[in-house]
């Protein structure tokens, strides 16, 4: 959709030619100012948005974002945006709500799949979540969160010896690899194999950041939950 058609719509409708033509430089230079100034504020309300919600102010993010849906209701990632800020906050039929509506608006986006899977998977609606993450990776072969959701969500089936195809294949895109390792780890532990899991739980720790200094809360939780585990499993296997 192009957000600054009004401007092109207030050219067609005039009426008055010859003061079109003798102010088309000035119009083309105001539309130019105005869609940069338009695109920069936009910009700066989803990052801002972004942070809020990082910050766990989930309410001011959720007004931010719908002040950009009254802005352009027809943009399907600011939905998605506004989905994942509700499900975060806990206003799950919001979230799908929200999910539902940016598919509509863009059947190929990719992240409203992952998205709304994991809202089906916290619901425990696992085959309807493994639907969207097969669309998801249909879509985006290299979406990796969608590879490493739909792992785990095999995992929770106990289908362990797909979960642990899944991650492998998450491995060959180079990314996240702590909390690949570490899932994949998980599923080892669960399978019985406490080997194969200490091994990775101790690869995700490497890739991990250490906690000093550390502002991402995600890595943080994730690390202190591994070494938990690792002491769980080293003083069984002592025993």
């Amino acid at each position: 959709m192009n957000i600054h058609s009004f401007l092109a719509d207030d050219d067609q409708q005039s009426n008055q030619y010859k003061y079109v033509l003798n102010t088309t430089n000035k119009l083309q230079e105001q539309r130019k100012n105005d869609r940069s100034e338009s695109t920069f504020e936009d910009s700066y309300l989803r990052s801002f948005a972004l942070k809020l919600a990082q910050q766990g102010d989930f309410t001011e993010a959720s007004a931010l974002l719908t002040q950009l849906i009254c802005r352009h209701p027809h943009n399907a990632v600011d939905y998605n945006n506004r989905g994942l800020i509700y499900f975060q906050s806990g206003e799950r039929q919001k979230a799908l709500d929200d999910y539902n509506a940016a598919l509509k608006l863009n059947p190929y986006l990719a992240s409203a799949y992952n998205n709304r899977a994991n809202y089906y998977a916290a619901r425990g609606e696992l085959a309807v979540a493994l639907a969207d993450y097969d669309r998801a990776i249909d879509l985006k072969p290299h979406y990796l969160r969608a590879w490493i959701n739909r792992g785990i969500t095999w995992r929770d089936l106990g289908q362990y010896e797909v979960a642990i195809e899944n991650f492998e294949l998450a491995l060959l895109f180079g990314q996240l690899e702590g909390h690949i390792w570490a899932e994949r780890g998980r599923t080892y532990h669960l399978w019985g194999d406490w080997n194969c899991a200490i091994a990775d739980y101790r690869r995700a720790l490497t890739k991990l950041p250490s906690l000093d200094n550390n502002k991402d809360i995600t890595s943080c939780r994730l690390r202190l939950q591994l070494e938990n585990r690792l002491d769980e499993l080293l003083s069984q296997s002592a025993s």
